[in-house]
């Protein structure tokens, strides 16, 4: 059996690369709290650390992803995770705020480029035919991320302090390092694109109306998730070590919903992208009023993961299909739209826990960006239905 065959164990390296950078940047959520009360600092003040690093991706991932392209993306893969590992031994050596939160931007600066060109090295590893699954394999680390990395790192922090977390992530930035030096062959760089056609695609209102959708639709999820620690601490009541299996769940229902949302998407993808914001938005209703009974706030939590994520394939699906021709330049675009979206979301929900509402006014203040969103999409889906692929009889 060939290489190209099957899925090569180099697949599998980009794998782990994507879990330890999608662990650094959402282990934050599960270790907020702790974050805070080391620093000094308040948790709205901890969950800017959210902001700055989506800030990074939004600005440095296209324009990184547009420089490194000339370049051999081996190399270019083993330096962006050269800059993840020094930049989360510098967030675990961090004693104050402001050097924290510079580690924090330097992290960022690596998750666009590496994403995308990891993506691109990931179809060169097989065959055509298994192109998609190879993409669809690196972006389960960062799936993995959430159920495993983001529990594991708050388990980390509670047993052995926060600072450890990071020293984790690093080593497995440095494993991944070390295995694509030894077991990625050399990826020649491409002719690059001509820059002006590829931003000539964002002329077209249909892609602009869809990163939109992305952004605006999407702050919900990480008003809430990004503060899910003082809601289940200080409004539902549990311990701070019962915040590992919480943050477990809670992930078990992103995986079920990346799932399900790309399904409904195949299927309609016009009512999947009005149906899952609106279930989202009834999700943190049913959150916020259910907060302060423990159980019932876990249940309503897993179902607000369900329905958050399976926003994703559609909200993807839609760029895709108005990105002309610059479809990469595209999908890196959205990915940024989703992290405009995260630092809205951070900002939100630290102004509402620094607040006199606290805590439990969170869920509540996550619905009214995404609220506007969904009317934003309705117009849109109105004027312009998404119609599916054509596929050959």
């Amino acid at each position: 059996m060939s290489l190209k065959s099957r899925m090569p164990l180099q697949v599998w390296i980009l794998t782990l690369a994507a879990f330890a950078i999608g662990t650094a940047e959402f282990v934050i959520a599960g270790i907020l709290t702790q974050v805070s009360e080391t620093l000094n600092i308040s948790e709205g003040q901890a969950g800017h650390l959210i902001t700055g690093y989506a800030l990074a991706i939004v600005i440095g991932g296209p324009i990184l992803t547009l420089w490194l392209a000339r370049y051999d993306k081996r190399k270019v893969l083993i330096g962006l995770m050269l800059l993840f590992v020094v930049s989360n031994l510098i967030t675990a050596a961090s004693t104050d705020y402001t050097t924290l939160m510079f580690s924090r931007v330097m992290a960022g600066l690596t998750q666009g480029p590496f994403y995308g060109i990891g993506a691109v090295v990931a179809t060169r590893l097989v065959s055509d035919k298994m192109a998609g699954q190879a993409v669809g394999q690196m972006f389960a680390g960062l799936t993995l991320a959430n159920v495993l990395g983001v529990p594991g790192g708050a388990w980390i922090g509670n047993a052995f302090g926060w600072n450890v977390t990071f020293v984790v992530v690093a080593a497995l930035g440095a494993l991944a390092a070390i295995a694509i030096t030894f077991a990625i062959p050399r990826q020649e760089a491409e002719v690059p694109k001509s820059v002006r056609n590829q931003i000539g695609a964002f002329k077209n209102p249909q892609l602009l109306a869809s990163l939109a959708i992305t952004t605006l639709g999407w702050v919900g999820f990480m008003t809430f998730y990004g503060y899910i620690a003082p809601i289940a601490e200080e409004v539902a009541g549990f311990s701070r070590s019962s915040l590992t299996w919480i943050l477990v769940i809670v992930g078990l229902g992103l995986v079920i919903g990346n799932t399900i949302g790309g399904k409904t998407a195949d299927r309609n993808l016009s009512a999947s992208l009005i149906g899952w914001p609106a279930a989202m938005i009834v999700s943190l209703v049913v959150v916020g009023l259910v907060a302060s009974q423990p159980y019932l706030f876990v249940a309503a939590a897993f179902v607000f993961g369900i329905v958050s994520f399976a926003n994703v394939p559609p909200m993807q699906m839609r760029v895709m299909k108005h990105g002309g021709e610059a479809p990469e330049l595209a999908a890196t675009a959205n990915i940024s739209a989703f992290n405009i979206a995260n630092a809205l979301g951070g900002i939100i929900g630290g102004i509402v826990v620094d607040s006199t509402w606290g805590p439990s006014y969170i869920p509540f203040a996550a619905i009214i960006v995404p609220a506007v969103g969904l009317l934003f999409i309705i117009w849109q889906e109105r004027k312009n239905p998404s119609k599916q692929p054509q596929t050959a009889a």
